[in-house]
Parts: structure tokens; sequence; C-alpha cells
């Protein structure tokens, strides 16, 4: 309803008066009835990254969101229904790892639930990181912690985007270990098994030492490590014509000896074209290895010549695979050397070294392995000092393993040409802004090395939907699939059709693995659209008109949903995606938890409002990085200044008196006429997904409306000069202050709201984007109020020259300027206190032979 306007109208105090209103007027909720009756084509669904619940969001949060926030609300007023969702992406490591340390708890699967438990810590973020300070509960017992302290970030998550001013309908939320998560994850899973899509086998495994958890190529962060490189002396055997010569090849990893099955080099290196098809036996073990060629060896790197051991790397990794080598893996799930020794190590008393490194880590056993060559005289010099890349989980704190685990996996088009092919084909049906993003994209498809693994050895999560069948040894068997109506289901509590628990361990075992949380958040779309609950909506959204995000989960979140989408319905999920730049810090690093730079949002908002924070936001084009001091945030400033412009104007402009009319005076028609200039730029730029360029258009011209027009129209307004000139100023300025309230309500709500509301019964939110319609203006002397306005600027600087008083009378003046200038010649002497103006025609403005009535001594 519309209110009294305050007398000095202020930011402060406008989220928590707007936000509640909003929400109890259902003033951003979705009518489905409505988008139902008006069918999709009138529809404009978002498909919205559903953030981490665990821990705080950041300053990026708000970059991102708010992008995707003011495209929604320029849809929603040009009459859009608008499906608006938010989910949270409560499941996972992230999780598990801020309850482990927020409640001083691990978990421990093999213990009793106890319905009775109290964590021995009740808050305090990271008081417990350490897991021999944690106390082992059961899986029920963990994940009802995860449960509660997900509940407790959200409330707190929703609470900052509701201060933020995001028109989210809030009833349509999600959490991604959700029922309807689940039974949409588990749904396609159990699609993905029926179709061949789905696979489980056993292979190399990039794993994390730490969580004890596989870890997908999408999840891998590369980080510059110190290490050495040791040089080593392999042997040619007694049968060779070359025996007693050595091949010397440098490594990184001599802990990894025991594990070698060959020496590579590159087809083309002169040096060992010789070697290629004989063999070498390695030191300290004396396990004969070949010498083989393969494309991927460095010639400049080391000796030119490396050991190839199962696993150092993911280069190891692709050898292994392509010149079919044995497997040889030493390394546990635990991160340290396996008791029993490779079988190719025969000697007494290469198992009698290989005994030494048993069941140390790998930086131990790398000293030992250290200490036994050099005893046996088979590593040549001191270690050479050396910093390269290692790979890390992004989550991770110690350098990746690559051990051999059975894993689930979803084709992604890495081994499937066709598959892939489709892919890059879905890219180019998706409108990317900015474009060149669509490069990333292809790129991380046509560089997928392996099949997407999904599994994950951890607790917290959607499960995978599948029990076995034991064999007769007690080794699993083939996997036993719940039917779709029986989903969502949890292998290691409930049991599969024809057995009872009782057959537990005996007939059958259920999977413990859950899936990854990307497997779950890759169907955003499927979950927040009902997919599994309600086809009538998902037909209507999906696929769906935007999905907002930032450019580094391209490789992840956007493409494992595209990737769903084809597997499961052969399209697009979204016509759009809206790819954001990163926030840098003054130095221009990108801020990151890793790098300990990041700006928590709360502060900021509070200090300078959610329509200075939104403005800074929406100042940079989608895909362009912003810079961000937090100890001088001038754009925020920039921002806060316009908020409380648009308050005072307006309420200057409402304080003259309503005196409706035509508008007759060629400089408010001329400046009506600009205004629709900008309608039409601003219009076709959000229409582009440019919101920072019609921000940038309306920013200018209401600077200019409150700098110059005012400034020339408000003797007018009060009544100065005939009924109809009166008129015409007040009409111009009440059509200009409402357009402008609707170009600018996207990027400042509350104060547009605020200031909406004291003459409108309705919402600025719900009221329709301007159209040049809106001005009555057809035609008009373009360009009239800036020159003008150029007029002024030069009377102005000739009475600052002159040392005078900017309220001094202007005795005459000979005003040099375009044909069109001299139809404002009446309000130019009224705005210059000019008594006697002589107009001369000219291209440029220029203000000549200018008299004042009273100069300053």
């Amino acid at each position: 309803m519309s209110s009294a306007i305050p007398e000095k109208p202020a930011l402060e105090g406008l989220e928590e008066k707007w936000a509640p209103q909003w929400e109890a007027n259902g003033t951003y909720q979705f009518d489905r009835d409505a988008a139902l009756a008006a069918g999709s084509a009138e529809l404009f669904s978002v498909d919205t990254p559903p953030p981490t619940a665990s821990g705080s969001l950041h300053i990026g949060h708000v970059f991102s969101y708010t992008h995707m926030d003011l495209v929604t609300r320029f849809q929603r007023m040009r009459g859009k229904h608008i499906f608006y969702p938010m989910g949270w992406d409560d499941n996972g490591l992230p999780t598990e790892r801020r309850v482990q340390n927020y409640y001083g708890v691990r978990c421990d699967p093999t213990l009793a639930y106890d319905p009775d438990f109290t964590p021995p810590l009740q808050g305090g973020d990271n008081a417990s990181s350490k897991a021999a300070d944690q106390l082992p509960i059961s899986r029920r017992n963990f994940i009802e912690l995860c449960e509660t302290l997900t509940a407790e970030d959200e409330k707190q998550f929703e609470d900052l985007w509701r201060q933020l001013g995001l028109s989210v309908d809030w009833k349509l939320t999600y959490r991604t270990i959700g029922r309807e998560a689940q039974l949409a994850a588990q749904r396609a899973f159990v699609r993905n098994l029926g179709r061949g899509e789905a696979y489980q086998a056993e292979a190399p495994t990039l794993w994390d030492i730490t969580f004890r958890t596989a870890v997908a190529q999408a999840e891998l962060e590369d980080k510059e490590q110190p290490a050495a490189y040791h040089r080593l002396a392999f042997h040619r055997p007694a049968s060779d014509s070359h025996s007693g010569e050595d091949i010397f090849i440098e490594t990184t990893r001599p802990e990894l000896l025991a594990a070698c099955v060959a020496l590579v080099a590159h087809p083309d290196d002169e040096r060992y074209q010789a070697l290629f098809g004989s063999t070498v036996t390695t030191p300290v073990f004396g396990v004969e290895v070949p010498v083989v060629s393969h494309h991927l060896a460095q010639k400049d790197k080391g000796s030119g010549i490396a050991m190839i051991c199962t696993f150092g790397d993911v280069t190891d990794v692709v050898w292994w695979r392509e010149l079919d080598l044995p497997n040889r893996t030493i390394i546990g799930a635990d991160g340290r050397i396996v008791a029993d020794a490779p079988e190719a190590i025969e000697s007494d008393a290469a198992k009698a070294a290989y005994a030494e490194l048993a069941g140390k880590t790998v930086f131990s056993a790398k000293a030992k392995m250290v200490e036994l060559l050099k005893a046996s005289g088979e590593m040549i010099g001191d270690p050479r000092p050396i910093t390269h890349s290692v790979k890390f989980f992004e989550k991770g704190d110690k350098p990746l393993e690559i051990i051999s685990t059975r894993q689930w996996y979803i084709k992604n088009g890495a081994r499937d040409a066709d598959l892939r092919a489709r892919l890059v084909e879905a890219g180019k049906q998706i409108g990317f802004t900015p474009d060149h993003m669509r490069v990333r994209y292809e790129n991380w498809v046509g560089g997928l090395t392996g099949d997407w693994l999904i599994s994950r050895q951890r607790f917290f999560g959607v499960p995978i939907p599948v029990w076995y069948h034991l064999n007769a040894d007690g080794t699993k068997g083939e996997p036993i699939v719940p039917s779709e109506e029986r989903l969502p289901v949890d292998p290691s509590s409930d049991v599969p059709e024809g057995f009872t628990e009782a057959d537990r361990g005996v007939t059958f075992v259920g999977e413990l693995d859950i899936m990854d949380t990307w497997a779950t958040s890759s169907l955003t779309p499927q979950i927040a659209g009902g997919w599994v609950t309600d086809p009538e909506l998902f037909d209507l959204v999906f696929p769906y008109s935007l999905r907002s995000q930032g450019q580094d989960i391209i490789r992840t979140w956007l493409f494992s949903t595209v990737l769903r989408a084809e597997l499961e319905e052969g399209t697009v999920p979204w016509k759009n995606a809206g790819i954001s730049g990163f926030i840098v810090d003054p130095d221009r690093k990108k801020m990151s938890k890793s790098k300990g730079n990041v700006v928590t949002p709360k502060g900021m908002l509070d200090d300078h409002g959610s329509d200075a924070v939104r403005y800074w936001a929406a100042s940079s084009r989608l895909g362009t990085d912003a810079a961000f001091d937090p100890q001088n945030p001038k754009q925020i400033k920039i921002g806060r200044r316009l908020a409380i412009k648009v308050l005072n104007a307006a309420k200057f402009v409402y304080s003259f008196p309503d005196a409706a009319g035509a508008v007759t005076v060629p400089l408010d028609v001329d400046m009506l006429a600009e205004l629709n200039s900008v309608i039409e730029t601003a219009t076709k730029a959000l229409d582009e997904f440019d919101h920072a360029k019609a921000l940038e258009v309306t920013e200018k011209f209401f600077w200019t409306f409150c700098d110059d027009y005012l400034e020339l129209v408000k003797e007018r307004a009060y009544g100065a000069g005939t009924p109809e000139a009166h008129a015409s100023a007040t009409t111009a300025l009440r059509t200009a202050i409402d357009v402008l309230l609707r170009l600018l309500a996207p990027y400042l709500p509350f104060a547009t709201e605020e200031v909406w509301s004291w003459t409108h019964e309705n919402s600025v939110h719900n009221a329709t984007w301007p159209t040049t319609s809106d001005t009555a203006v057809t035609a008009a002397p373009t360009g009239l109020l800036g020159s003008v306005s150029a007029a002024l600027i030069g009377i102005r600087r000739a009475k600052t020259d002159a040392k005078a008083s900017q309220k001094s009378d202007v005795t005459s003046a000979t005003i040099a300027g375009p044909a069109m200038l001299e139809l404002a010649i009446d309000d130019l002497s009224a705005v210059g206190r000019i008594a006697s103006v002589e107009f001369v025609e000219s291209e440029s403005i220029e203000v000549r032979d200018i008299v004042l009535a009273e100069v300053a001594e």
C-alpha cells in the first residue's frame, strides 16, 4: 500500500522493512496455475546454484547470485511467470569435515547407534580438526549431526540471501540430501545402469588418503610443491651384450621403485632407441622390466627416460593402460606401503628390503628407500631440489595417491566418441554469456581422460542404490538393483526384495558407498522441477531458461548437468548459461578460502546496505573479473550514493504539486526522448544478459536528470511561467521518475520499492517494465537537454573564472550552439540568471561575451 513520504528518506532499515513484506505479500511467489495456463513460452525458469551448506558464504557468492537475480527481476517485470527456486548443497565431504571439526566426532560405521548420544563439542569451528581428538560414533549418529548442522547453516544462508534481496520464491527450496533429491539421483542412476551408462570397474583411482575416498578428475587442483630428483642406476641384465652398462633415470618418487613395471622414453629420442624392446633390472629389488617407447615421454625432463610405476601419477596410468603393463600397486588406502611385496620381487634380499618399507607412510618410505639406494651404491649423487606441480583433491591437504579400487562410473564421453560429439553439440545449443566461455566447456569435454567416477567412500550423501549377491567364498557377486517404485533406498539398512535382514552378510551385502555430490547436484533442474514427483511441473519448466554460475565450475556443475540431461532427456538442460567472473583482491589474485583472502559479505551488507553491494556486483559484466578491496570498496560507495540519490531525487520530484498535463515544452520533450533511448538500450542489453550496460546507460541518464534537468525545470515546476509550462514540467518529472524507478528496480530493489510505495499500491517489482510508450513522446529535438547542460556549464565556468558567486545575475551573454538550443533559450535564461541572450548558430557550444551584474572583488 502507498505510504507517506518521509521527511528524511534513508537507506537504513529498508532491508528489514521490505524483505518481510515481500514474503507476506507473495511478491515473488510462483503462480503455478497462471504459468500452466500461459504455457512455457511465457515462463522464465532459473536453475540456481545450490551453495555448499558447510560454512559461510563469501563475497563471490554475492557477486554471481546478484547477476542471476538481475535478469530474473527484469524478466518478471517483462510479464514472464518466474520459476526461481533455491537449493542447498548439503551432502558430501565438505559437510562431513565441518561436522567433524564442529562437534569433535568422526564416523565409524562399525559402531552401534546411540539414541541418547550427545557430541563432546557444541560448536566452535575447527576446534577439533585432528582425527585423534575426535570421538568415534556410529554412521547413523554422524548423519544426524550432519542434518542438524546443515539445517542451521541453511537458515543463516537464507537470511543473508533475503538481506541481499534475491527475488527467490522461498517456497521452492530443496536440499541435495532431501527425499526429492535422493529420488532423482537414484532414479537417474538406476536408469543409467539399465542403459549401460553406469558400470563398476577395478581401476587405478585418484585417492585422498586423509579422507579415504576416491576423487574425480573434475575435483583436482594443481599445487606447486618442493621435491627432488633422485638419480638411480638401472642395470643391463647379464645376458645383454651391454652387460655392465647402467641406464640412469631421475625420479621424484624413489619410494615407488618396488612398483616399477617399465622404463619409457620418447620414440624419437636417439639416445634410447637401441634400448626399446630390451630389458633392465631395477636397483635394490633386481626386478627385470622392459624398456618401451611412448609419445608422452619427455626428452627434456630429467634424463629423458623415466620409470613407469603403478601408480605415481596420472601419466603412469595412461602408460600402464596403453602399453598393457602389469599392476604392482604398493600403496594402500591409508597412504602406507602395503605389507605384501609384489610377486615380481623374488630374492630374499629384495624381500628383506621391501619389508623395511612395509607399513610406512609415503614420506617415511621415501627416506628409507633413499637410505637403501645409498647403501647399494645405486643412487648417484645427492638429490637435486626442484619445484613441480602436484595434484591435490580440491578440499584436501595432502597430495593424491593412485591406488587400485573398485568404483562406480558413469560414461561421460571420454571413451565414447559418439557421446563426446553429442556433448559438444549440446554446448553449441546453449547460449553462453560471454560466448567465449563455451570454449572452456568444449576444451573440458575434449580433454577428458576417463569416465566420471561417482562413488565415494564417505557417509553423508545419497546412497548408491544397489546390493550384491554374496558368492560362496564371501566375495561380492552380481548387483541387485531395486525397482524405481522402491526408491529411495539405503542399502546399508534396507534389504532387497526377496531377502530379510537375517540374510545380510550371508546371501547379500549392501553397497556402503555414496554418490559424489556432483552426481546429485548435476540433477538440480530435475530435483527443483519435480522430475520424479511432479511431471506436469517438470514439463513446464524444463529445459530451463537460465543457468547462472561461476566460471570455475564449468568443468563440474555445468558439464555434469549437460551430461545428465543428454543421457536422460536427449536435450540441453537450459537455453542460456550466464557465467560470472572471479572476485580478485587488490593484487588481482583470485579470492579463495585456501588463499585466506576471502571476504564474508554480511559485514559489507550491514555497513553499506544491500543496494550498494548489489550495485558493485551489477557493475561487472558476465565473465569479467572484479577487483574488491574491503578496506576501500569504492564501487560499493558509489552504489550507496546512487541509492541515496534515488530517495532524495524522488522526494524532490514528489514535492511539486501534481498538475498533470501535456508535455509541450521542448526541453521536457527532449528529456523524455532521451529517456526513450535509455529504455531501448537498457532493454536490449538485459535481453542479451548484459546487465552492466543497462545499468551504465540508466545511471548516466539518472545523474544528468538530477544534476541538470531538475535544475533547469524546478522554477517552472514550482509554478513559474504559464500553467501549460508548469504542467509540462511536473508531468515530465513524474513520468521520468516513474520510468527510472522501474529501470533501476532490479539493481536497487530496496530503495526503489521504498520510493514506489509513496505513490503506488503495488510493488515496483511486479510493475511493468517501461517501454517508450510510457513517455507519450514520439518525436523530439534529440540532444536538446545535453546542449542546454553544456551551455549552463559554460555559464558556471565563466562565473568561477570571474570569482563571482554562482547566484550572480548575468546582464548579457552571447551563446553559440546548434539550432535546437534556441528552442530552450527561455529555460536557459531562467536557470542561468541571464537578462539578455544573443544566440549564434554554431556546431559547437560556446559561451561568449558574458557580462556579470556583480563581480567579487
